[in-house]
C-alpha cells in the first residue's frame, strides 16, 4: 500500500514539474505579447488607445518590440496625431504635450 501511494506521489510531482516546465517556456508570439504590454504600460495608455497600440505592436512586421519606450511613445503620439488629421502649429502643440505625458 505505502509503494502504490508512493508511485502516485511520483507521478503527480514528475507531471506538475513537465507542466511547469512547458509554462515557462514562452512562444515568440508570448514573449512579443509581453514586451508590448510593457510598453504599452509605460505609456500609461487604456483604452482605444491600447488597442491600437497593441494591435500595431503585434503585427509580425512590427518592429516596435526592439524599440525604446520613448521611440514607442513617439510612433504611438504621431500616429494619434495622423488620425486626428492634426497639422502645423496643432500638431507641435499635441505632439509637445503627447510626448510629455508620463
Amino acid at each position: 500500500m505505502k509503494l502504490h501511494l508512493a508511485a502516485v506521489v511520483m507521478a503527480g510531482l514528475l507531471m506538475n514539474g513537465v507542466s511547469m516546465a512547458q509554462a515557462a517556456e514562452k512562444t515568440a508570439q508570448q514573449q512579443k505579447m509581453t514586451q508590448c504590454n510593457q510598453h504599452a504600460s509605460t505609456q500609461n495608455l487604456k483604452g482605444d488607445a491600447r488597442k491600437s497600440f497593441m494591435s500595431e505592436c503585434l503585427i509580425k512586421e512590427s518592429n516596435i518590440s526592439s524599440m525604446t519606450p520613448q521611440q514607442v511613445k513617439m510612433k504611438s503620439c504621431n500616429t494619434a496625431a495622423g488620425d486626428k488629421k492634426l497639422s502645423g502649429d496643432a500638431r507641435k502643440s499635441f505632439m509637445s504635450s503627447c510626448l510629455k505625458k508620463a
